[in-house]
């Protein structure tokens, strides 16, 4: 006769909460909920951040990203408010593939400003992911150097679903990094999709960090990002990636001179660097600095400023119609319908758009 065999436990099971200490009473809980629920009002933000209170940054930025309806109003307070103290930064904007070293560069290049008195915020943009909606949100653990340096702030944020993965709410978070008094901001993309068009648009100089050695050359050839870029690194210059990086430097600088030059007479240059050796940074922070006091000296600094401008106004338009059409009740419900009669292959998707948007006119 077989031996009766064990009860198996089921693979997937539900575990018991973390219970709430008993150090902690059920007082001291409700007060701890309530407080991560509460908005602080957009008046003690403000002038948190205007006294370059870091905590009052964040949670300044964590507001104007939510997308609840009730905070929408707060958010476009405190921006408003914001505003009279913003605009004296230079803004900066890095791309590059995955794998590039982008990271390590700009924790390079942020203690290289920072030791020169400047003070630095850094917006990273994490890809989020399209099934998930989830994001690791690394970059403070990549940037331990520049976490712990006083004169720095770092703030990752998610892309969510916005296009190239550029977080949907980036600009107001440079109005509020410039209100709390930073010197320069650092916008650093995802570097993939159109994500380096809407990083263009929201900053003074633009650099493009590639690879060499590893068939990233090919791209110069491509006109769109090179036109883009004010100046080029070849990154990871460093070991038996020297030579190469030194090719491809020769490689790249035949590319732009194929390209019309840019508005204000700038040429831009090509230069290797090694962020994880700390070489060249200081090159490229000169660089940099060469470019904006040669765009200051014309009207063209303050020129692409108010194109930056325009291009927000029109971004917030195209963004708030969006979320109208969206949350119209109507076109809730004709979507639905649409999406199962799709289903079905009583339409087709042409069909089902036409008569969504024939709604949305006739509503409005």
């Amino acid at each position: 006769m077989m031996a009766k065999q064990p009860k198996q436990s089921k693979i997937l099971h539900e575990k018991d909460g973390v219970p709430t200490p008993d150090f902690i009473s059920k007082t001291a809980a409700k007060t701890i909920q309530k407080n991560r629920t509460t908005v602080i009002s957009p008046e003690t933000l403000l002038k948190g951040i205007l006294e370059r209170n870091i905590a009052s940054l964040s949670q300044g930025i964590t507001l104007i990203e939510s997308t609840a309806p009730k905070h929408q109003p707060k958010a476009q307070q405190l921006i408003e408010s914001c505003l009279p103290h913003a605009n004296k930064s230079i803004r900066i904007g890095i791309t590059g593939v995955p794998g590039v070293g982008k990271s390590t560069f700009i924790e390079q290049l942020g203690m290289h400003l920072t030791s020169q008195g400047k003070k630095v915020a850094v917006l990273a943009v994490d890809p989020s992911s399209s099934l998930s909606k989830g994001s690791i949100l690394g970059d403070k653990t990549r940037m331990e150097r520049l976490v712990n340096n006083p004169n720095a702030y770092i703030r990752p944020s998610a892309s969510g679903t916005s296009l190239g993965g550029v977080a949907r709410k980036t600009r107001e978070a440079i109005i509020l990094c410039e209100a709390a008094g930073f010197d320069v901001i650092i916008i650093e993309t995802v570097g993939v999709g159109q994500s380096e068009t809407a990083v263009h648009s929201m900053t003074d100089f633009f650099l493009l960090l590639k690879l060499a050695g590893a068939g990233d050359e090919l791209q110069g050839i491509k006109r769109g990002i090179m036109e883009m870029a004010d100046a080029i690194a070849i990154n990871k210059a460093d070991g038996a990636n020297v030579k190469a990086a030194k090719l491809a430097k020769a490689s790249f600088n035949k590319a732009l001179h194929l390209y019309p030059p840019k508005a204000n007479g700038w040429t831009p240059k090509t230069v290797t660097c090694s962020a994880l050796n700390n070489e060249g940074i200081a090159e490229i922070a000169n660089l940099i600095n060469t470019y904006i006091s040669e765009a200051k000296e014309t009207d063209f600094f303050q020129r692409k400023r108010m194109e930056q401008n325009k291009f927000w106004l029109l971004q917030t338009i195209e963004n708030r119609l969006k979320s109208d059409f969206y949350e119209n009740a109507t076109i809730k419900n004709a979507l639905e319908e649409q999406i199962e009669l799709l289903h079905q292959g009583k339409v087709t998707p042409f069909q089902a758009a036409e008569i969504i948007l024939s709604l949305n006119k006739s509503s409005s």
